[in-house]
Parts: C-alpha cells; structure tokens; sequence
C-alpha cells in the first residue's frame, strides 16, 4: 500500500506576492482579492482562512501550474469556472 501526500502551497510565499498590491485597493484586513474565471475574470475577496483548506490547495495548484506565482491583476488568479469556485466558497462557510 502506497502512501500519497497531497502538495501543500506555500500560502506565505502566495500572499507575500499578492499582498504589495492589496495597499493600492480595498480589502479589508484577513482577506485577499482572487480573480475567478476561464476566460473572463470576476474579482472575490475571500477570507485569507480558505487558502488552507485541502479543496482550495487544489485551486491553488492549478493556479500555480497556469499562471506560476506571477498573478498579472494583482491578485489570486484562479482558473476554474466560476460556478465552480462559487460552490466551494459556499460550501466552506457552511
């Protein structure tokens, strides 16, 4: 039986990118701008808290092999539907 161990993104090395750029807009303290979407991007502001759970890790994998940890809008860059990304915040403030 084999073992798997699921990556863990590093959240500081994430938000010591994303977080120079949160001085020039609005959003409040604990929370970070994410930009959702395939081919036209919404912004969210999330609480900083989900980048931790083990469903967003996995957003955030696919992130980093998308786009690395250069997000051109100054935010998180997420590239999923963002039906998608609605339901799995929804289901994290349950």
């Amino acid at each position: 039986m084999a073992i798997h161990f699921q990556r863990i993104i590093p959240v500081k090395q994430i938000l010591r990118r994303v977080l120079p750029s949160l001085e020039s807009t609005n959003v409040p303290k604990g929370y970070v701008p994410v930009y959702v979407g395939e081919t036209q991007k919404k912004r969210f502001v999330i609480p900083i808290s989900y980048l931790k759970h083990p469903s967003f890790q996995n957003l955030l994998s696919q992130a980093e092999e998308e786009f690395g940890f250069d997000h051109p809008l100054g935010g998180l860059t997420i590239p999923c539907r963002e039906e998608a990304f609605i339901d799995l915040t929804c289901s994290l403030n349950c």
